[in-house]
């Protein structure tokens, strides 16, 4: 699967501009504030219907703007082209079209195009909050199956309900109160015990290629863990519900379940989050984006195309050519604000300022 040409309209800083990206690595430079990391994630927002510096989708439309369109020409193994289209409306719903046949739900969208994105934010998912490791299995999850995407939207549904239920009950814990919570608990347990299994399953596919992924932009082999064990998986989120049912009624919120949970990270025996480097924190993240990218390959025969956003001026040298000299096979979009290093090599480069392509140099 290749991008071929990407186009934008009133997209963030881009009035009207069109990318001509190469199968193999294209690199997009241009000083800061000019638009090099809005192109990534315009690419990335065909794929996900969500930014990855998660903002609302208003904020992506020009100011000035009533809706920002993203077009791009997709072409797949087998050779047939697709032309897919996102308006992101200032005041709206989003409308999706595919080769110019409207999407009936924007969630059709997904799969049509997958992107992995490295950008110096994802240094957040080894000592940020829990949300943000969590998001991350949980998007390789709905890049690896579809249904995982409605596992994940059935789990905030439920947790909704549920929450609204224990606000209502303003702490006390009647009959009525009880008999509503067994059923929602019910429907909690079922998506939840799921959701942990796959999130377990997907952690324990994952870690071999973390680790690879590590030594090679180390130089030197380190063990690294994945560690997720939530205490409810123990005794199965029901039973834990039910433990914690007079906490919640208390507190008014769901204190147990997937939404809690946390992936713990160790470098050797050493938990990465408040023992590593900054050096092997940024390597310890790109090592996590890539071993997802070679995973869904692997599983789904589609390659995804690979973003680096900004990424070369966040590695020391040595880290640096040790990447470039590692790249998966298929297309790579590398932006950056200095000078390419020689292990970079790309077939394209494209000079970006003001919101426009200034030069295309093949």
């Amino acid at each position: 699967m290749i991008v071929e040409q990407l186009e934008l309209v009133d997209f963030r800083n881009y009035t009207n501009a069109s990318f001509d990206l190469t199968s193999g690595v294209t690199a997009i430079i241009g000083r800061n504030a000019q638009g090099k990391t809005n192109a990534a994630e315009a690419i990335a927002f065909l794929a996900t219907l969500d930014s990855f510096r998660q903002v609302p989708p208003v904020a992506l439309v020009r100011e000035g703007a009533e809706f920002a369109t993203i077009r791009a020409v997709v072409r797949h193994n087998d050779g047939r082209e697709m032309q897919v289209e996102v308006q992101i409306q200032r005041q709206g719903r989003t409308i999706v079209q595919v080769n110019k046949q409207r999407l009936p739900r924007t969630r059709d969208l997904l799969g049509v195009l997958r992107v992995t994105v490295f950008s110096p934010d994802d240094l957040e998912l080894i000592k940020g909050s829990p949300s943000e490791r969590r998001r991350f299995v949980d998007e390789t999850l709905v890049s690896l199956a579809l249904r995982n995407d409605a596992l994940r939207l059935e789990l905030d549904r439920v947790l909704k309900q549920r929450n609204t239920l224990l606000r209502q009950a303003n702490g006390r814990l009647t009959e009525e109160i009880g008999f509503t919570l067994d059923v929602w608990d019910e429907k909690l347990a079922s998506v939840g015990n799921e959701i942990g299994h796959e999130r377990a399953t997907v952690l324990a596919q994952l870690q071999p290629l973390v680790q690879q992924a590590y030594q090679h932009l180390a130089g030197y082999p380190m063990a690294v863990t994945l560690q997720y064990e939530p205490a409810w998986r123990k005794t199965g989120l029901g039973m834990a519900l039910a433990t914690a049912r007079q906490d919640d009624v208390r507190r008014g919120v769901s204190t147990v379940g997937p939404h809690r949970d946390d992936i713990d990270l160790y470098l050797g025996s050493l938990p990465a989050r408040t023992h590593a480097s900054q050096g092997e924190m940024r390597s310890l993240a790109l090592s996590l984006r890539l071993a997802a990218h070679q995973l869904v390959a692997e599983k789904t025969d589609m390659t995804p195309l690979l973003v680096l956003d900004d990424v070369l001026s966040e590695l020391d040298p040595d880290r640096c050519a040790a990447l470039l000299t590692h790249l998966p096979k298929g297309q790579v979009v590398i932006t950056t604000a200095s000078a390419l290093p020689e292990a970079a090599r790309p077939d394209r480069v494209l000079r970006i300022e003001g919101g426009a392509v200034v030069a295309d140099q093949s």
